[in-house]
């Protein structure tokens, strides 16, 4: 009894300090860091929220892109970081999830080096082919792939993303062969998609908006349960006549271990009043990505599932670890 009253006399001064520094947090700007290249539909999805974040906290969120290794170089980055709340990293399904398959070493634990804020981003694939590619349907797509076995080069931002894992998992599902190509970035991709030599990809809307506005580009489908506000022209797999096939890019907000669960919550408290905001909402629904708002509790729970999920789509299509 003794010696525990010793232990939480030892820790009672730290944890005053936790609450203090909780009570004025934040007092400066906060920086983000984002694992891939600016521009990219999860930096500017990201962007709308930590603008919204911003005005609620009373303090900028600088955005630091810190693009590679199928985004785990600046996931990893931020565990150098003090754990004061000033830096965190919003990460995805890549280096959260299907990484923890695809590579052998990441430098870090998705479910042990982190201290989740939030879920807030679930971001549907669209299907989206060449003007030059042959096929205006879904169907015509399958047929075509069937009839020309690897022949179909689909383009993806990095071994690993949602882009890659939305093709394996369509190939499985429809018993096609294609051939991925990763690109470092989406702006590399595009131009070889307009051109036609890599006439396919499983994209985030943002990535491939331009295209498909100037007809170099057409969606065939999009993998969300309801149509998309942006797209409402353009079936969903389902209504296409795909079923068991629905998968999706997510974004979430992430802080080193140890931060303080007071600042945790002062963050997540933020996250859900920004997703709250009809403006908000408005500019996700255009960047087709719907919205979320999860507590810490469930976006950890959400990673060990996803971790899951893609290990058994990844392991199925025989992909070899990095």
């Amino acid at each position: 009894m003794k010696r525990l009253l010793t232990v939480a006399l030892a820790l009672a001064p730290l944890c005053a300090a936790a609450m203090a520094s909780a009570q004025t947090y934040p007092a400066r700007s906060i920086q983000v860091i984002v694992p891939f290249a600016g521009g990219s539909a999860s930096d500017v999805i990201t962007r709308v929220l930590l603008a919204r974040m911003g005005t609620s906290m009373g303090q900028r969120f600088v955005v630091d892109n810190r693009p590679g290794a199928g985004g785990n170089t600046g996931t990893a980055a931020v565990l150098k970081a003090e754990p004061d709340g000033y830096t965190l990293v919003m990460s995805t399904l890549g280096p959260l999830a299907a990484n923890k398959t695809l590579f052998r070493e990441l430098g870090y634990d998705p479910e042990r080096d982190f201290e989740p804020i939030a879920l807030f981003a679930i971001v549907p694939n669209v299907i989206v082919v060449s003007a030059k590619l042959p096929v205006k349907s879904l169907a015509e797509f399958i047929a075509y792939a069937k009839s020309h076995p690897k022949e179909i080069n689909y383009g993806s931002v990095g071994p690993g993303s949602s882009q890659h894992l939305a093709g394996v998992y369509f190939e499985q599902v429809t018993g096609i062969e294609m051939t991925h190509v990763p690109y470092r970035n989406i702006a590399q991709y595009v131009p070889d998609l307009i051109a036609g030599t890599v006439p396919a990809g499983f994209q985030f809307l943002p990535n491939v908006a331009a295209p498909l506005q100037s007809g170099d580009a057409r969606a065939l489908a999009v993998t969300s349960e309801k149509r998309m506000a942006a797209l409402p022209d353009v079936p969903t797999v389902a209504e296409a006549g795909i079923t068991g096939y629905a998968p999706s890019g997510w974004l979430a907000l992430l802080a080193p271990r140890g931060t303080p669960k007071p600042i945790i919550a002062r963050l997540n408290e933020a996250l859900a009043d920004a997703i709250r905001d009809p403006g908000v909402r408005g500019r996700f629904s255009e960047l087709g990505a719907e919205p979320a708002a999860s507590t810490p509790e469930e976006l950890a729970r959400f990673i060990a599932a996803e971790i899951v999920k893609w290990r058994a789509i990844i392991t199925k299509a025989g992909i070899p670890p990095q």
